[in-house]
């Protein structure tokens, strides 16, 4: 098919519910991508930060492979050794402490787990999230989820989910009652806009939960997997959740969603009060555990650190030229270049330039590239960032010059 019948069979069967960009993606191979016609791209969005290791890397497809001849499917009402293998894996990395996990297929169901579990561990309703935050569009995640575009349209929704100002110690400690049981955050918020925390805030957090006897739930969907230049975006302050909610990368490309909690918490849901079909399919659990083994071999949490430096100097360097720019920010490779206007001008001309970045609301672009880009990949990303953000100024300029 070329690329218009596939812009209209999508157009034409599938829901409306995506933003959909005009380019139609057919090949992929560590941070490069190929449309339908063979252009080549940059990718920085990596599929909403999905692919960290990059498209189709070798050791992935060669663990699919693998498995789908042995066994695709396999129900958690029995045992199977590659699910074994991966939770082995992953408890292995995950913060001291967080050694009892729950598989799913999305970040989305990972919060989900992550708010009955409050519930059921501390017998009280109550979720205090934050301003400004994303956690999923599910009924149960878009209760903690901020903005009212999400929101409204599916009102009323979970009831005893509240929100309070973001990054203030204090509004959280006001917040709590005799009903909270667990505070939601995300140690980055990505789709508010890249916003790091200040200095002190997840450890004020991290104590006042503990003071309060209430859980700390950390969403790490977008944060962890090396993403931050830290295994956990957490780490990056030293603090440890009670619960953490992963997904996007842990399986190399494949869905998964991941609740890991501590045992004394996770212990409290019982056989039939949660559970999923597809939870630990071992052809996504081989997928998984092929992604930790490069994750760690290949060392990319520290080769985020520095990339992620060196990306973000070049992006500060490009706001000392564009006034457009209003800040740069963000920690690793998770970028946010916020600027003076709407981005989606700035996003098309980009992505007519080979380079794929994204939005995180309506003024910010947001940079998650997988964590194998080169600097060579990088330059080639600012440079068509450099150009498009030079023609958006000139266009707004030429707009407002009077006939």
């Amino acid at each position: 098919m070329n690329e218009k019948q596939i812009i209209d069979i999508e157009t034409r069967y599938l829901a409306n519910v995506f933003s959909k960009k005009p380019v139609v993606f057919t090949k992929g191979k560590g941070a490069l991508l190929w449309d339908v016609n063979g252009r080549e791209y940059v990718d920085c969005a990596s599929s909403y930060g999905v692919a960290a290791l990059g498209h189709c890397h070798p050791k992935i497809v060669a663990a699919v492979k693998a498995q789908a001849e042995q066994l695709i499917t396999c129900h958690s009402c029995y045992y199977n050794d590659k699910r074994a293998e991966f939770i082995e894996k992953l408890v292995k990395i995950t913060p001291r402490g967080l050694d009892k996990a729950f598989l799913s297929n999305s970040g989305a169901e990972s919060v989900e787990c992550a708010i009955k579990l409050a519930r059921k561990a501390t017998g009280k309703p109550e979720i205090i999230a934050v301003m400004g935050a994303f956690h999923g569009k599910t009924m149960g995640a878009l209760s903690a989820t901020w903005d009212k575009k999400y929101r409204e349209p599916f009102l009323p929704l979970i009831p005893e989910i509240k929100h309070v100002a973001p990054d203030n110690a204090d509004k959280i400690r006001e917040a709590i009652t005799d009903k909270t049981a667990a505070v939601l955050i995300e140690p980055i918020r990505g789709e508010g806009g890249i916003r790091v925390p200040p200095d002190g805030y997840l450890q004020a957090v991290r104590e006042i939960c503990s003071q309060k006897d209430v859980l700390l739930i950390l969403d790490e969907v977008q944060t962890s997997f090396g993403r931050t230049g830290k295994l956990f975006g957490c780490q990056n302050w030293g603090v440890t959740p009670d619960v953490m909610c992963l997904a996007k990368p842990f399986a190399g490309g494949l869905p998964i969603g991941i609740t890991v909690a501590k045992e004394d918490v996770m212990s409290t849901l019982k056989v039939g009060e949660h559970s999923t079909t597809f939870s630990g399919s071992p052809l996504v659990c081989a997928a998984g555990c092929a992604s930790i083994d490069v994750l760690q071999e290949e060392k990319l949490a520290d080769r985020a650190a520095s990339n992620g430096k060196y990306f973000k100097a070049e992006l500060e360097a490009l706001a000392l030229k564009h006034k457009i720019i209003k800040e740069i920010r963000g920690l690793g490779l998770m970028l946010g270049m916020e600027l003076r206007y709407d981005v989606l001008g700035v996003i098309l001309k980009t992505l007519g330039k080979g380079v794929v970045v994204l939005d995180a609301g309506r003024t910010v672009v947001r940079l998650l590239p997988p964590l194998v880009i080169s600097k060579e990949q990088i330059d080639k990303a600012v440079a068509a960032l450099d150009a498009a953000l030079g023609e958006e100024e000139h266009e707004r300029a030429s707009s407002t010059v009077p006939n």
